[in-house]
């Protein structure tokens, strides 16, 4: 998305939706570390671009990785911190525990970043770039980051285990989810098409695979093979059994045929009438309008709640502060 007056104008509609407050969106740029740290854009795409070359998944894990930290408090790298005596983090919630990975990657880069420019470019900053990066690295549309922020001192696993959408919520329970983060019922659709990338363990899709009705026999009786009625818990599974590490629409084409492999994915085309299987179609059939669709939707998620200024801190190591 190039700079100039449409962007602008995005920025504002943005920051009215999201209730950002102008002055802290006025400390966000693009050129945030033009100056400071020239080499670190740089640096952290060809990190991204080499662990998701090594392991495909890995893509897939940094953008959960930076959604799971979005939802929660804001876009604040608060979801990398670990536990301590004084702090209780949120890799230990429902949604993240044993599931949440990717997080050597970023000490990678916050490794590389310190020795480069100490003290200058944020583990918020990172991970926001991380996941975008992480999503052209396996051929999805790259979409333009604001930079500057700055990163949280404290966390809350309160709030990871109540405002993390799941795997069992029917459609009601997706459009508040997203809607408590000021995302619409289409922005939510768009955003759910991360799916089209990543694995999810067999205890989260196996009522699924053997209760419900709407789904395709075939497919179902393949990922019974995969996932067993008893058993086999943390067995994964990939959301998109046509091309799982490719960054296309087909988690949507999956969905009319009624292969989605979770019962809140489904969901988005329960009902072939309503406004939401309209768009799941439209996608399905339109791979560029998901892609530029789902590149604005993520400008937004990173719009959520910034810390700058003298909010927060630029911490030296990513899982503790300062």
């Amino acid at each position: 998305m190039a700079l100039g007056s449409s962007f602008c104008l995005l920025l504002i509609t943005c920051m009215i939706l999201i209730g950002i407050s102008p002055n802290s969106a006025a400390d966000l740029s693009d050129t945030f570390y033009d100056k400071s740290c020239p080499k670190a854009l740089r640096t952290i795409r060809k990190t991204v671009q080499d662990a998701v070359s090594n392991e495909s998944r890995m893509g897939a894990s940094i953008l959960r990785l930076h959604f799971h930290d979005c939802f929660v408090q804001g876009c604040d790298a608060s979801v990398l911190l670990d536990d301590t005596a004084n702090l209780t983090g949120e890799k230990k919630s429902f949604p993240n525990a044993n599931s949440l990975r990717g997080f050597e990657v970023i000490d990678d880069i916050k490794s590389q970043l310190e020795k480069m420019c100490p003290k200058v470019v944020s583990c918020a900053d990172i991970l926001t770039l991380a996941a975008r990066d992480a999503v052209a690295a396996l051929g999805g549309q790259r979409w333009n980051v604001l930079l500057g922020r700055r990163d949280s001192t404290t966390a809350s696993l309160d709030l990871s285990n109540s405002d993390l959408p799941g795997p069992s919520l029917d459609l009601d329970g997706l459009i508040t989810a997203f809607a408590k983060k000021n995302f619409t019922t289409e922005e939510m659709v768009t955003l759910s098409g991360g799916h089209t990338i990543g694995s999810i363990r067999c205890q989260f899709f196996r009522p699924r695979i053997y209760n419900e009705t709407n789904i395709d026999r075939k497919f179902a009786t393949t990922m019974q093979a995969s996932c067993p009625f008893e058993g086999g818990d943390d067995d994964l599974s990939p959301f998109d059994i046509t091309t799982p590490n490719t960054f296309d629409n087909a988690f949507y084409a999956n969905l009319v045929q009624n292969k989605g492999l979770v019962h809140s994915d489904q969901q988005l085309f329960a009902n072939a009438t309503s406004s939401t299987s309209s768009l799941v179609r439209t996608y399905s059939r339109n791979m560029g309008r998901f892609k530029k669709d789902f590149a604005e939707a993520m400008f937004k998620m990173t719009m959520l709640s910034p810390l700058t200024g003298d909010d927060g801190q630029i911490r030296t190591n990513c899982r503790f502060v300062n």
